[in-house]
């Protein structure tokens, strides 16, 4: 099968695109065949060896997924031959940018099917990202006033969706590019970063401040201003602590995505509901990862990318 890996880590030259051999299911597994894996910024930082993520080399990178069910493993219920499923895989073991993965059954969940399944490896990690953050770490609830530093990029507009349908009041920046999306998802009110400064564009503090975007932590430290006493701090910025105010009882997360099926197939559900969109703005075949990789490792890449086989 094609396939792309690679051997050591380094720059995306590193990845190679060529023949691997067809995995085969153990107990408690399942073969996908796939219909599209997803580009996550993760995937750069395990190539480039600088997130500490265990991997065994050769690596395929690639761990959120949508495919059908080609073949089961000893002692898998609940799944057939063809059945349609996206899949959050372990970020350890080898991922989705092939013509056929291999997945725990504890991962896989039942696809929507109100969209393409190959625009539906867009959705398991991210939007798994935003829920963990809003509503297991930072605990927001019906009527709190919720603070998204960077909505403008893909967990950003999950959050403001989840957020606004569990009526919180959401304010958020983002840039004139992506103001308009993120109206669109929710937000009651956008703050164009690039030209207004945080705190005073604020008519009052917040519950929870969630903050997506690579800021400087000078910046990130003063923006703990913006939240109540008793409030928290949340970030998914795992390469730089996450600040809070221990006088203020501010409590700070950082967030770390965990895999949950029965989230993800609420998830699903949410998104045959019409409740959460899911969003893919560009679909690139297997052989351009690598230079997709690249434009990750430059910075250059907007919106959710999807890699078919």
């Amino acid at each position: 099968m094609k396939a792309v890996q690679f051997h050591e880590v380094g720059g995306p030259e590193v990845l190679q695109y060529g023949e691997v051999e067809q995995p085969t299911p153990a107990a408690g597994q399942v073969r996908l065949r796939v219909a599209a894996s997803a580009y996550n910024a993760a995937d750069n930082g395990m190539r480039a060896g600088f997130l500490p993520i265990p991997i065994q080399l050769p690596h395929v990178p690639g761990y959120d997924v949508s495919g059908t069910v080609d073949a089961i493993g000893e002692g898998v219920t609940g799944l057939t031959v063809g059945d349609a499923v996206i899949a959050f895989l372990p970020m350890d073991r080898d991922g989705g940018a092939a013509e056929y993965v291999i997945a725990p059954v504890g991962a896989v969940v039942a696809a929507p099917t109100s969209i393409p399944l190959a625009d539906a490896a867009a959705l398991p990690s991210v939007a798994l990202t935003a829920w963990q953050a809003l509503f297991d770490d930072g605990q927001l609830t019906a009527g709190q006033r919720l603070l998204v530093v960077g909505a403008g990029g893909v967990v950003g507009k999950y959050a403001v969706q989840l957020a606004k349908r569990a009526g919180a009041h959401v304010i958020a920046t983002a840039s004139p590019r992506s103001a308009d999306a993120v109206r669109a998802a929710g937000a009651d009110q956008v703050i164009d970063h690039t030209a207004t400064d945080l705190l005073d564009a604020l008519d009052g503090q917040v519950d929870v401040l969630l903050n997506l975007a690579p800021i400087e932590p000078e910046q990130f430290a003063a923006d703990v201003a913006a939240v109540r006493d008793g409030g928290v701090v949340v970030s998914t910025t795992a390469f730089m602590a996450t600040p809070g105010d221990e006088s203020r009882g501010v409590r700070a997360a950082t967030v770390f995505v965990r895999p949950n099926r029965e989230r993800l197939a609420e998830l699903v559900a949410l998104v045959d509901d019409g409740a959460l969109t899911v969003e893919v703005t560009r679909r690139i075949p297997l052989a351009e990862l690598p230079a997709l990789h690249a434009e990750g490792a430059a910075g250059r890449i907007a919106g959710k990318v999807i890699v078919l086989p």
